[in-house]
């Protein structure tokens, strides 16, 4: 055997199997696409939305009275208890009632001198008259006797004037509730002398209903007049909402009560009451809460969930779906939101389906399998 052919040979196979290993090496393996996400998405849908505004208020009773003295004293009693319901007529407070029953007396005093006088002038001219008829007396002497009488007529009407201011600030000594309220704390001691010029002693408010405040811009009134032009003011059919500090809605509903007559011109607002019924006594004066109403309803509106909206550098964009389950990123102009729902202006149309959640995973053109949104929700 020829040693070189041999070797030939053995070279021959051996270099036929190198150049199918490397043929073999050089195949690239079959890798599987994975299969579209799954992205909840939801139909846009068209629906009649109101148009809800909030305004930051304050309560205050519906009626406010300051209790001050209308005489000069020293308060000798407090007769209500602080922070109690009271009712018209109800005692508050006692001013020491002495030096005024002193006055009273005086004066009646003087009422009594005054009508002694008067009767003494009576009986002067019923003498005087027929012994004036009989030239018994001069008729200087009747005359003079009438006008004594009517003298002592003004000084009977001048004391009785006294006494009656006498008798008057005898009872103001006694200060009552003039309505029916919740009595505040007391603003004076006892002892303290008290009087007109003294300051308010207490405050009695009504509270049930009570008054909430609360401004509007100029925009709004225009805007109220201008849905009803026959309004005087804001339409008596709308219904106020009151969200208390705590987050929750007062159960009660509240109705438009009246609005102030000029436009304040360093806020450019309108003081707007609206009155709330309280008979549980939940709301105080002074409590600042959040009055809410729908002002109005939008027709045919389109809206989508407020989750399926990404806000950028002040603009709304969203992700559609398309019949092909494909997405596209669309910059929509929004407007009114209710509850967790916002309403769309532009780029929709109703059916269009929404990306709900999700919606910054998504990119232009990228195929998708989607899930009804209440479907996923229901899955949780």
């Amino acid at each position: 055997m020829d040693p070189f052919n041999w070797g030939g040979r053995r070279f021959a196979f051996v270099s036929g199997a190198l150049v199918l290993a490397l043929a073999g090496g050089c195949g690239k393996p079959h890798v599987q696409a994975p299969p579209p996400a799954n992205v909840q998405v939801v139909a846009v849908e068209q629906k009649d939305v109101p148009v809800v505004r909030d305004w930051i208020g304050y309560l205050d009773g519906f009626v406010n009275a300051k209790i001050r003295a209308q005489v000069s004293g020293y308060l000798v009693k407090q007769d209500y208890k602080e922070g109690s319901n009271v009712r018209m007529g109800d005692p508050l407070f006692e001013i020491d009632p002495r030096p005024f029953a002193a006055a009273l007396a005086a004066a009646e005093g003087q009422l009594a001198q005054a009508q002694a006088q008067l009767g003494k002038a009576d009986i002067d001219v019923t003498r005087y008259t027929p012994l004036a008829k009989d030239k018994a007396i001069s008729q200087e002497e009747l005359d003079d006797a009438v006008q004594a009488r009517l003298a002592a007529q003004a000084l009977v009407a001048s004391a009785q004037a006294a006494v009656d201011a006498a008798r008057l600030n005898l009872s103001f000594t006694h200060i009552v509730s003039p309505i029916d309220g919740i009595a505040g704390l007391i603003q004076a001691q006892i002892g303290d002398l008290v009087g007109p010029s003294t300051g308010v002693l207490t405050t009695v408010a009504t509270v049930d209903p009570i008054k909430a405040y609360f401004p509007i811009s100029e925009q709004a009134y225009l805007g109220f007049r201008g849905r009803d032009p026959g309004a005087p003011s804001i339409p008596a059919g709308i219904v106020f909402d009151l969200i208390l500090s705590d987050g929750s809605t007062y159960p009660q509903k509240g109705k438009f009560y009246a609005i102030d007559s000029q436009v304040d011109g360093n806020t450019g607002t309108l003081r707007v009451e609206a009155t709330f019924p309280n008979p549980t006594g939940l709301l105080r004066p002074g409590q600042y809460a959040k009055v809410r109403a729908a002002v109005a309803v939008e027709k045919g509106a389109l809206v989508v969930p407020q989750r399926a909206l990404t806000e950028l550098q002040g603009s709304y964009q969203l992700a559609t779906v398309d019949s092909t389950n494909h997405t596209h990123i669309l910059t929509v102009s929004t407007g009114e939101r209710v509850g967790p729902l916002v309403v769309v202006l532009t780029g929709l149309h109703p059916g269009d389906r929404v990306v709900a959640d999700g919606v910054q995973k998504i990119t232009e053109g990228k195929l998708v399998n989607p899930v009804p949104f209440a479907a996923a929700d229901a899955a949780k």
